[in-house]
């Protein structure tokens, strides 16, 4: 059985560890815990996780955040996975920093790229992690925040994190996203 886990984020060095990137961060913690590299196919940059008889195919779009349900729609019908068995990994500005909340489906919440995922594939209903990321910026500084590099508090706090992270994607696939929310959520 196929899993598609898509961690949302900006290519380019200027997007690197930036709040907006936590998608990005988590599926490259989630390929280096299984050894596995990215290489550069259509739309995104791609990895094949084999784990407990589950195939994760990772990708970390190449689209921009702007244009992630291209990547997001493209992968899902190459692999022939289903729309229950995608989880998009993006941040949220609505969860403290290092928050960490997986849900069955939802709005986009504000978020651009959940927001271009939620049009193209013409649901709602698919499964995402949602990372927080705060909100700590003044009224119209969104766009700055998001794109700005975490700050070494920040970090302290988000690295741990990225096991959960780890644990909680795992967890949805062998076990389904219902047990993960219950045994992850609000903790």
């Amino acid at each position: 059985m196929k899993y598609l886990i898509t961690g949302l984020g900006n290519i380019g060095d200027e997007y690197a560890n930036t709040r907006h990137n936590i998608g990005f961060i988590a599926a490259d913690a989630l390929a280096q815990e299984a050894e596995a590299e990215f290489k550069s196919e259509r739309y995104a940059s791609v990895t094949k996780i084999r784990y407990r008889g589950k195939i994760l195919v990772v990708i970390k779009p190449a689209t921009f955040m702007n244009l992630s349900g291209k990547a997001v729609r493209y992968w899902m019908e190459k692999e022939n996975i289903p729309a229950e068995r995608i989880l998009i990994i993006t941040d949220d500005i609505a969860l403290a920093a290092g928050s960490l909340r997986m849900r069955k489906k939802g709005g986009d919440g504000g978020h651009n790229g959940l927001e271009n995922i939620i049009m193209t594939l013409g649901t709602e209903a698919f499964p995402r992690l949602r990372i927080g990321i705060g909100n700590e910026f003044s009224k119209g500084y969104q766009s700055d925040y998001v794109l700005s590099k975490w700050t070494t508090e920040e970090e302290k706090i988000m690295i741990p994190k990225m096991k959960t992270a780890i644990e909680m994607v795992k967890s949805f696939v062998v076990r389904g996203i219902d047990m993960t929310m219950t045994d992850f959520n609000n903790k």
